[in-house]
């Protein structure tokens, strides 16, 4: 690869991008209260055998061919093509993933903004200015866009600073505190009132509602957007990945890194939600369901934290700390999706090109907070809901039956010389030409 195109440095920095961009707020509101609302640790076991057996090889779909073509989203499956359909479908599928990474960041640039205000919030609160609090609590337009601009301007100066001085060197930064802070909000948590309770409802199965339709489709959709697969994240970081590293390994620890962080955001969140009941705070909303979403991170945790005076404006500064650095390291990843295909295709410098697209991106971002009740959730909707599983379906068609099975097997072995004679080359092949096509059309459907 061209030096002047960029690359990982080690396998570390690679890791930390890649899980940085896997590990995000879905990880942090999204699994728990799935688990909690689906069984428990049932949900947990489904959500780690979905991971594994789905997720896993349609995550290696996008690094091998990422690494292969050493191209971007769209360059990556007209490279691929092996004749003028399927270079068109290419072209689109590639397209059509660049869209919709940009949209999904213009909507998570919004609720990062909102991590961020409520971290100045608990300072503001800290230190005596009531008017700044209160300020920056309440859900307002002006805070709102306010605080999308200045996220969108972190992501857009990390992005524009390259993959190893932008990129990697802010992931092996930020992934590692990210990991203190979450265990030392676990372990704070579990000295509270009613936090064993929260634990038993999470780790304890319910096995009964492992056979429901529901839980499983969610477990599945929850490894799927968890892992950003489908829009080209994990595709464009694997184009960045030395061809001495071993894939199928390096795949394998991307997802323990996710899934072990899932787990242990189900550590904190559910026993905090369980704290909060036992301090009188409503956890349930009018239907009967646990507070989820949006609403558990901006409603009943801060709820939970006034309640706790002093040490609650503490806990709530290190917790809205974490929130905000795992939107950031997942906005960085979008953000560098169109930064690659445009500097690639049309030659442009990366600094320039960065703060144009982040730009653009930031005036759609502000247009749906300006529209928030018409745009938010349709936006949402579209992306993650309808365009990101059909993208993921049609990379999975790319390495199953249109890229060369022999040639396949060579980007491979690059790192890993035996793996013809593996577990992962005799399952690996019949799963995302099979397995994971059926599976991803079953969550569309659905």
């Amino acid at each position: 690869m061209s030096t002047a195109r960029g690359e990982f440095s080690s396998r570390f920095g690679f890791l930390m991008a890649t899980s940085g961009s896997a590990i995000g707020l879905g990880n942090i509101w999204g699994f728990p209260t799935n688990a909690a609302s689906n069984g428990g640790a049932a949900f947990l076991f489904t959500y780690i055998l979905m991971a594994f057996s789905l997720a896993y090889p349609a995550l290696m779909a996008e690094l091998i061919i990422g690494r292969h073509t050493r191209a971007n989203a769209v360059g990556a499956l007209r490279q691929l093509a092996t004749g003028p359909v399927s270079r068109k479908i290419g072209t689109g599928v590639g397209l059509a993933g660049l869209i919709t990474v940009s949209l999904i960041l213009s909507f998570y640039a919004i609720i990062g903004g909102w991590m961020m205000a409520w971290m100045f919030e608990a300072i503001t609160s800290m230190i005596g200015l009531d008017t700044a609090s209160r300020w920056l609590a309440v859900d307002a337009v002006p805070r709102n866009a306010l605080f999308a601009v200045v996220f969108l301007a972190l992501t857009i100066y990390i992005v524009s600073a390259g993959v190893r001085n932008g990129i990697e060197k802010w992931a092996t930064r930020l992934m590692p505190s990210l990991l203190v802070i979450l265990i030392l909000l676990i372990i704070y948590v579990f000295t509270l009132n009613g936090a064993m309770a929260g634990v038993r409802a999470y780790l304890v199965p319910d096995f009964s509602r492992v056979a429901n339709t529901g839980l499983i489709v969610s477990a599945l959709g929850q490894a799927f957007f968890s892992l950003s697969l489908g829009v080209g994240t994990m595709l464009i970081y694997g184009s960045y990945l030395s061809s001495n590293e071993n894939l199928p390994q390096t795949g394998g620890i991307v997802v323990m890194l996710d899934t072990g962080f899932s787990f242990l955001a189900g550590l904190l969140i559910i026993p905090a939600i369980y704290v909060a009941l036992a301090t009188g705070v409503q956890i349930y909303d009018d239907a009967g369901a646990l507070v989820a979403g949006p609403g558990l991170i901006v409603s009943l945790l801060p709820t939970l934290f006034d309640s706790m005076g002093l040490a609650g404006a503490v806990v709530g500064l290190v917790f809205f700390a974490l929130m905000t650095i795992a939107a950031l390291t997942s906005s960085i990843s979008m953000l560098e999706v169109p930064v690659a295909y445009t500097v690639e295709s049309l030659g442009t410098e990366r600094r320039k090109t960065t703060i144009l697209i982040g730009s653009a991106v930031t005036f759609i971002s502000l247009t749906i907070v300006f529209n928030f009740g018409v745009l938010f959730d349709l936006v949402v909707t579209l992306t993650t809901e309808y365009s990101q599983p059909l993208l993921g379906f049609f990379l999975a068609i790319f390495v199953g039956w249109i890229w060369n099975r022999n040639s396949v097997l060579q980007e491979v072995q690059k790192g890993y010389a035996g793996v013809e004679h593996s577990l992962f080359w005799k399952i690996w092949p019949f799963y995302i030409r099979y397995i994971c096509p059926l599976a991803i059309l079953a969550m569309y459907v659905q």
